[in-house]
C-alpha cells in the first residue's frame, strides 16, 4: 500500500523560517497571512492524500487509449479532475477576474509537488493549463482572452503547447508547420506535431492548443516563427462549444511511464488558428511558456523523489534482515529493520537531503517569480535575471535528483522494490521522462553555461 504525507512541516520551515515569504508578498500587495497559507497547502495536501492518490496507480494499469481518432483517460481520473475543478484548486494562483484567488506563487509551488506526489499523470494536464492560461493573459486580444481565459484558470478546458515535429525536436528553427492567412483575419494551420502531451483526451470539453507555425514569406529559421492559438472546438458565436476544428490526434505513444498522460500525434488539417502577439515573434513567446513549464517540470523531480522517498523509509522501517554491525538492535526479534545498515541509510539520507535542498530552492524561486511578477524597479530586474539563470538549474537538477532518489528508493526496497506491489517502480519510470521534456538536461547545461552565466557577466 503506498503511503503519503505532504511535506507541511518542510514548507512550513522555508515559508516562515527562511524567506519570510509572507511578508515580500504582502510588500508586493498580496494579502496574504502565515496562518492562510499553512491553511491551504495543508488542505491540498488532505485533497490530493484523499481524491488523487488512489488513482495514480490505476492510471498507470489502465493507461489512455485511442479509438476511432478520439483519446479517453483512465476513468478514474475523470472523478478527481472534475472535483480538483469544482473546488477552485486548478485556479488558486490565478488572478480574482479570472476566476482565480490570487495566491502567490511561492504557494502554488507548493502545490505543484504535492500533486505530482499524488499523481503525476493527472499533474501534467495542470501544469499545461497555467502556461497556456498566461500565454492568453499576456498576449491574446481581448476576445480570446473572454472566451478562453477563466475556463482554461480553473481547468474547465485544457490547454496544450505543440512544438515538435517528426523531423524536428529541439531544432524548431526548421519546422514545417504552415499558417495561411484567410480573409476574415483567421489562419488556416497545416502541418504535424508528435510528442504533444495531452494533446487530445476527454477530461475536458475543450482543448486549447498553442502552435508554433511559419507565415508565408517568413524568415528562415527561429526568426519566422509565429503562436497561434487552436481549439479543439470553435466558439458557437455565443461563448459555448460550436464546431470541430480540422484537429485531431492520429495516434498516441507506448511509454516507458506515465500511462495515465497521453502523448499524441497532433494532425492539423487547415484548421482554424488565431494569431497570439506579432507575426514572427512566436518563438519568444512559446519561450515564456516553455521556461514556466521547465520550472513545472523541475517540480516533477521533487514530487516524485519525495513519495518514492516516503515509501521506501517506511519499507525500511518495516523490513527485517541481519543485524546491526554493533550487535542487536532488538535481540527480541529474529532480525533488525534494515534501517540499521549503512548502505540502506545512506541512500534514504541521500534522497532526503536531495528532496529538502530542492525543496528550498523550488520556494526560493516562487518567490523570485512574485516579485517578477509584481515588483518594480531594480527588484524586479533582479527577479527576473535570477530567474533566467536559475529556470535551467531548476529543470535540469531537480530532474535528474528525482530520477536517482527514484532508483535509490528501489534499491533500498531490493526485489520488492522492482515489483508492482510496492509502486516505487512506477515513480522510477514516470520520473525518467522529467530530464527529457522541455529541453533535454544537456540543453539546459548549454543554456546555462553558454547563454545565462555570461549574460551579465
Amino acid at each position: 500500500m503506498v503511503v503519503y504525507r505532504a511535506p507541511l512541516r518542510d514548507y512550513q520551515f522555508l515559508f516562515h523560517e527562511v524567506f519570510d515569504t509572507c511578508g515580500v508578498a504582502r510588500k508586493l500587495g498580496f494579502d496574504v497571512q502565515p496562518e492562510v497559507v499553512d491553511s491551504v497547502v495543508a488542505g491540498f495536501g488532505e485533497f490530493v492524500t484523499d481524491v488523487w492518490l488512489p488513482t495514480n496507480a490505476i492510471g498507470d494499469a489502465d493507461g489512455c487509449r485511442f479509438e476511432d481518432g478520439d483519446v479517453t483517460v483512465p476513468a478514474a481520473f475523470k472523478d478527481a479532475w472534475r472535483k480538483t475543478v469544482d473546488a477552485g484548486w486548478f485556479a488558486l494562483a490565478a488572478d480574482p477576474d479570472h476566476g482565480g484567488a490570487g495566491m502567490p506563487l511561492f504557494v502554488k509551488t507548493a502545490l505543484d509537488e504535492i500533486a505530482v506526489s499524488g499523481n503525476m499523470a493527472l499533474s501534467t494536464f495542470g501544469a499545461l493549463c497555467a502556461g497556456v492560461s498566461d500565454l492568453i493573459r499576456d498576449h491574446a486580444d481581448e476576445e480570446h482572452k473572454q472566451l478562453y481565459l477563466e475556463r482554461i484558470c480553473t481547468g474547465e478546458w485544457c490547454g496544450t503547447m505543440a512544438l515538435t515535429e517528426p523531423h524536428c525536436g529541439t531544432d524548431l528553427g526548421i519546422l514545417t508547420t504552415r499558417a495561411e492567412p484567410l480573409s476574415d483575419g483567421r489562419y488556416s494551420i497545416r502541418g504535424t506535431k508528435m510528442f504533444i502531451t495531452a494533446g487530445d483526451h476527454d477530461l475536458a470539453e475543450n482543448i486549447i492548443h498553442m502552435v508554433l507555425a511559419r507565415l508565408p514569406d517568413a524568415p528562415e529559421g527561429t526568426r519566422g516563427i509565429s503562436l497561434f492559438l487552436v481549439p479543439k472546438f470553435l466558439d458557437d458565436g455565443n461563448g459555448g462549444l460550436g464546431e470541430r476544428n480540422a484537429v485531431a490526434c492520429g495516434s498516441i505513444e507506448k511509454k516507458m511511464g506515465l500511462h495515465g498522460s497521453p502523448t499524441c500525434v497532433m494532425n492539423f488539417d487547415g484548421a482554424t488558428g488565431f494569431l497570439v502577439g506579432p507575426p514572427n515573434e512566436g518563438m519568444r513567446l512559446m519561450f515564456e511558456m516553455m521556461n514556466r513549464e521547465r520550472l513545472a517540470t523541475g517540480m516533477m523531480g521533487l514530487g516524485l523523489g519525495e513519495i518514492a522517498y516516503q515509501n521506501a523509509l517506511a519499507y525500511a522501517r518495516d523490513r527485517r534482515q541481519g543485524r546491526d554491525l554493533r550487535g542487536p538492535r532488538e535481540p527480541a526479534e529474529p532480525a533488525d529493520n534494515i534501517l540499521v545498515h549503512p548502505d540502506v541509510r545512506r541512500m534514504l539520507l541521500r534522497c532526503k537531503a536531495n528532496n529538502e535542498g530542492s525543496r528550498a530552492l523550488a520556494v526560493y524561486v516562487g518567490l523570485l517569480l512574485d516579485q517578477m511578477r509584481r515588483g518594480e524597479g531594480e527588484d524586479r530586474r533582479r527577479a527576473e535575471d535570477l530567474v533566467a539563470l536559475l529556470t535551467p538549474v531548476v529543470k535540469a537538477h531537480l530532474t535528474d535528483l528525482g530520477c536517482e532518489s527514484a532508483s535509490d528508493c528501489v534499491q533500498v526496497m531490493g526485489g520488492s522494490g522492482y515489483i508492482r506491489e510496492f509502486a516505487v517502480e512506477q515513480f522510477l519510470r514516470d520520473s525518467r521522462i522529467a530530464p527529457i521534456w522541455e529541453g533535454t538536461n544537456g540543453i539546459q547545461a548549454l543554456d546555462l553555461v553558454g547563454r545565462k552565466i555570461p549574460k551579465n557577466m
